[in-house]
């Protein structure tokens, strides 16, 4: 991996993370067209600078990293758990999912949802709209949904975002929630891929490879998390839906 490589990826896990359209598998993506190996050691690579993608979550909410949110933070963490198991239990069988063509299914499969919940969703029979505000059980079915984020190409932050629109959240509460429930998860993933590879990683040729695309990442993902929630001010997910048709299918085609 060259610092050009790290860049790219920076850039596109920082744009891709908090948006409904997989990060993981944009990175998928991206890494065949730079040439670049699933190995362990990129694997881990993409890990660690979606985390740098989540601290930019913490820079836009850090009145809400405090122990006065801690109810909050509750049910986050309840909403977090169903992942947690699920992904520990079967994570070989979710790592032999990594491939394009089943990253390619998941990016249509799930923009056709997107635009199936859009197409029934009315914004003004929500009954929350502050993340403050989502009780123990709707963080629970949030939770459940984002189980789908363990298949390649789905999408952590679209499948949390379509589990709680349906539970009655709006779209800048769902979104928001999202957010905040990507901490713990990328907190543990990236803690176990540190613990996993980290004499890989921490070595002179990638100490500085990993240092550019954890800057690069937290950056635009800082600026990526203000230009999403104005985008939802005036906007559906359609068009997010639509993308994700149009790039599986470009994917099958290519690939």
């Amino acid at each position: 991996m060259t610092i050009f490589d790290a860049i790219i990826l920076g850039v596109i896990e920082g744009i891709t993370e908090f948006l409904p359209i997989s990060s993981t598998g944009h990175l998928i993506v991206a890494s065949e067209f730079l040439g670049l190996e699933q190995t362990n050691v990129n694997k881990a690579f993409e890990v660690i600078i979606q985390f740098a993608a989540i601290l930019a979550v913490v820079l836009n909410y850090p009145s809400k990293f405090t122990f006065s949110h801690i109810n909050l933070w509750t049910k986050v963490l309840l909403a977090f758990l169903p992942i947690a198991i699920i992904g520990f239990i079967f994570s070989s069988q979710i790592k032999a999912m990594f491939n394009i063509e089943i990253v390619a299914w998941m990016f249509i499969i799930g923009g056709i949802i997107f635009l199936i919940v859009e197409k029934f969703y009315n914004e003004k029979e929500t009954h929350t709209t502050d993340v403050e505000d989502v009780t123990f059980k709707q963080a629970m079915w949030i939770g459940i949904a984002q189980i789908f984020a363990l298949i390649p190409g789905t999408s952590r932050a679209g499948a949390s975002i379509i589990g709680a629109m349906l539970v009655k959240l709006n779209r800048k509460a769902s979104a928001e929630f999202s957010f905040l429930l990507a901490f713990p998860v990328m907190c543990a993933t990236t803690g176990y891929d540190l613990l996993k590879h980290h004499n890989e990683l921490f070595v002179a040729g990638n100490i500085l490879n990993l240092f550019v695309g954890f800057i690069v990442s937290f950056i635009v993902a800082f600026l990526a998390i203000k230009l999403f929630l104005k985008f939802l001010e005036n906007f559906t997910f359609v068009a997010f839906g639509i993308y994700r048709i149009l790039f599986g299918i470009l994917l099958l085609t290519l690939f």
